[in-house]
């Protein structure tokens, strides 16, 4: 990773009480990763989802205060219940946001999940920093966590 990829990097870990079958099913289920994705507050309003490698997820993720933020999902990789990898668009055919991947760890019992994300500028990565981004992603996995029934 060049530098400054990696100055524009963002990092998230989290252990999930929950076998790693059930976290995956969460996640690659239309319906229920609708449910907890997002942080704190947010949902989402999806226009389109086909959660596969060349498929795409267009939602709106909308704020406790109505504040509607569109995005657009490209699946670039899906590895069964080890890896995703995507393209985040700012809207449907918006320009790049970021490059996104999250790894799954069978832990037996839990599952290890880690998210990256490469944002596209130095001024989007700025912005997200500003805006929480890391905070916000923790609270998205403690809502994961959650709604698998871990604590």
């Amino acid at each position: 990773m060049s530098a400054s990829a990696a100055d524009r990097t963002l990092l998230l870990e989290r252990e999930i009480k929950a076998p790693l079958a059930r976290v995956w099913s969460v996640w690659m289920n239309p319906e229920t990763l609708t449910q907890w994705w997002g942080p704190d507050g947010y949902c989402c309003r999806t226009k389109r989802i086909d959660l596969r490698a060349g498929g795409a997820w267009v939602f709106d993720m909308i704020g406790p205060d109505g504040t509607v933020f569109p995005n657009h999902h490209r699946y670039t990789l899906v590895q069964h219940e080890k890896r995703i990898e995507y393209t985040l668009l700012a809207g449907e055919n918006g320009p790049k946001h970021a490059d996104a991947r999250v790894a799954f760890e069978d832990l037996g019992t839990a599952t290890r999940v880690r998210m990256g994300m490469v944002l596209a500028t130095a001024e989007i990565y700025a912005e997200a920093k500003r805006f929480g981004a890391v905070e916000l992603g923790q609270q998205t996995l403690g809502k994961l966590a959650r709604f698998v029934g871990a604590r």
